[in-house]
């Protein structure tokens, strides 16, 4: 039988099937197929030695030999702390984010930093050599110890990596990259899939921590196939917050915890370091007296904690259907506070529209809010201030209880850090601390907050 000459690939997982289909029976995901030309076409010689095994022969896991150097800093603290102590080497690492939040700009500080411990290597498939130039000479770079190579042909940049051996690569961007094994156009699922395999075998073989920088999609999502993410070792999201603070997150890292954040500001030297992220997220007020809706939280963030501001507003509800608005914290966990509420603090929130919001524009996941979006819930439907110097956390179960939360020495000494006086957390975890302020459940901690409000 003939060989088929034309194919179709689900952009979104890579399946591929011989006709178009509307929905990818494999992902779900609608009007995902790509078309692409069937060509066979050996690949070039040093594409295929670096496609090769690593090492084909057998041998006992206890007889492996590690590198105690594998690891090291690259003098960025923040991107240390989320690659979990520094640099793996080696290692492949995707970098994810919106145009212009500073992908591109770190990625050189990076190298710039790591020049010492070997040489590096800048892939560029979108800026012209002179722009780099520049960006480089206006952050302050010294631009004697980074190599930069301006081709997009995967066969020219393995060559270009056997021979300078860089310590570390940074490429921008994976979707410019393409391969002559592969007919199709740049940034598709194939050309995506094969050049990613091969540089991240590329960098086991020759010990180079390998940097992808990758473009994202309208829903914030890393673009392209999802093999891609699990071909890497590491995957890092890069976000912004509403007072221009950065946010770097790990969503996927062998070599360390996903549970940790970096938070950079953008200044004329690049992006730098911040020290304490507190003063972003909580508002500063003249008179230090709250409006009603208003509660404070210790968060923990891997190793860092740091105190947030959660906004609560309730208005009545309009069409006589109640809504939720909150897209810092998830709508379905407001949802689910809101009926706890109600059924055990016998507050009525089923005929008020909720608004959610969160100082600083940070993201929170974590369970140990729940108690401080109650009482912004409280505070908010009944006018009630509650106690400026109070930080509150816990979570709610359904039965209206407030269960325990970790790291609570953390939490309270992040909190008497920032001058707060009153602490109010579960009963399970009361210590004698002077503070302290136990509560068993939803209405005990609003008997509790009625007390120091300024209106009770």
């Amino acid at each position: 039988m003939k060989a088929p000459q034309i194919r179709f690939v689900c952009s979104a997982c890579g399946r591929v099937e011989t006709k178009w289909l509307g929905r990818c029976p494999s992902c779900g995901v609608w009007n995902s197929f790509e078309e692409e030309k069937v060509v066979k076409a050996a690949p070039s010689s040093s594409v295929q030695s670096v496609m090769s095994p690593l090492d084909s022969k057998l041998k006992k896991l206890a007889d492996v030999v590690v590198d105690s150097s594998s690891r090291f800093e690259c003098g960025i603290s923040e991107l240390d702390r989320v690659l979990g102590g520094g640099i793996m080497r080696p290692s492949s690492v995707l970098v994810g984010g919106e145009p212009g939040i500073g992908k591109s700009t770190l990625m050189l500080q990076l190298l710039s930093s790591c020049a010492a411990s070997g040489p590096v290597l800048y892939v560029s498939g979108e800026e012209s050599p002179g722009q780099v130039k520049l960006r480089a000479q206006r952050l302050g770079l010294s631009l004697a110890d980074i190599n930069i190579f301006c081709d997009t042909r995967l066969e020219a940049l393995i060559d270009v990596i056997e021979s300078l051996k860089p310590s570390v690569v940074v490429i921008d961007s994976l979707q410019t990259l393409t391969t002559s094994s592969v007919s199709s156009i740049a940034g598709s699922v194939n050309q995506m899939r094969s050049c990613c395999m091969a540089l991240s075998l590329a960098a086991k073989a020759e010990n180079i921590a390998m940097f992808f920088i990758g473009h994202v999609t309208k829903d914030g999502m890393l673009a392209g196939p999802k093999i891609v993410e699990h071909l890497v070792d590491t995957v890092l999201s890069f976000e912004s917050a509403q007072t221009g603070v950065r946010i770097l997150r790990s969503i996927k890292n062998r070599f360390g915890s996903v549970d940790e954040l970096g938070l950079f500001r953008m200044d004329e030297k690049g992006l730098s370091a911040v020290r304490d992220p507190s003063l972003f997220f909580i508002s500063a007020r003249e008179d230090d007296t709250l409006p009603s809706g208003i509660a404070y939280c210790a968060v923990t963030e891997g190793s860092r904690t740091f105190l947030v501001e959660i906004q609560a507003l309730t208005v009545p509800a309009k069409g006589g259907m109640s809504r939720v608005y909150s897209d810092k914290i998830d709508s379905a966990r407001v949802s689910r506070v809101a009926a706890i509420l109600e059924r055990h603090a016998g507050l009525m929130l089923s005929d008020s529209d909720i608004y959610i919001n969160v100082a600083g524009g940070i993201k929170l996941n974590e369970v140990s809010i729940e108690l401080a979006l109650a009482l912004a819930l409280w505070s908010a439907k009944t006018d009630n201030a509650l106690y400026e110097k109070q930080v509150c956390f816990g979570e709610l179960s359904l039965a209206g209880e407030v269960r325990p939360v970790a790291f609570l020495d953390r939490r309270i000494k992040a909190a008497e850090e920032m001058g707060f006086t009153r602490i109010l957390a579960p009963a399970s975890q009361k210590n004698g601390n002077s503070s302290f302020s136990a509560c068993k459940n939803i209405k005990q901690a609003i008997m509790i907050a009625r007390g120091f409000s300024k209106d009770s």
